[in-house]
Order: C-alpha cells, then sequence, then structure tokens
C-alpha cells in the first residue's frame, strides 16, 4: 500500500500535509489486512509509517515494529535509477527481509 493514494503533481516528493491527509487510509488498510511483514520503499514511506525523521540511511539495515508487523525500509526505486551503488545495499536488504520469513534463497 502506498503513502498516498493519489501522485503529487509533477511527480514531486508530497509534502508531510499530504501525507498527513492519507495516512490514517493506510492505517486501516494495513489494520484490515494485517500483514506480518511491511517494506517501506525510500524515505516517505519510512518516516511517515513510524513517524520518525530519521533519514532512510539509518532506517534501512533492521527490523521495526508497526502494529505487529516487521517494517523493513530501504531506499526507494527511483533512488536506486539515480545512484546505482546503492543497489547492493537493497539487496541485501532483500535478502535480510527473505531470510526473516524463511525463505531459502538456494532454492
Amino acid at each position: 500500500c502506498n503513502i498516498l493514494k493519489c501522485r503529487p503533481p509533477q511527480n514531486r516528493t508530497p509534502s508531510s500535509e499530504e501525507c498527513q491527509n492519507c495516512i490514517e487510509y493506510l492505517h486501516k488498510q494495513l489494520e484490515i489486512i494485517q500483514p506480518k511483514y511491511i517494506v517501506c520503499w525510500g524515505a516517505v514511506a519510512a518516516q511517515n509509517l513510524l513517524q520518525t525523521s530519521q533519514s532512510i540511511g539509518r532506517l534501512r539495515g533492521r527490523f521495526h515494529e508497526f502494529g505487529g508487523a516487521k517494517v523493513l525500509c530501504t531506499y526507494h526505486p527511483s533512488y536506486l535509477l539515480r545512484t546505482p551503488s546503492a543497489k547492493k545495499l537493497v539487496w541485501e536488504d532483500m535478502k535480510f527481509w527473505r531470510k526473516a520469513m524463511g525463505i531459502d534463497l538456494e532454492k
């Protein structure tokens, strides 16, 4: 589920007001779905879901908790297009996530 339910004009970063207008809808979606794991792709998703101002660099690489779910934060795909060297970090995050879920990478 996305934080915002519509795309901001010119595909800009959402304002905090826009995020706050949509966050309750997201909370209701997560309450209904009751996921065991959530992946936050990028700072906007991570900071708004976890209600923190920490950078995505500080949030990534470990689990956080939200509503009983384990939350893994990592870089947004658009950041990876601009910063290809970060792909390795996201790959490490995905392996960490899969291992936590019990998915064997060798199969």
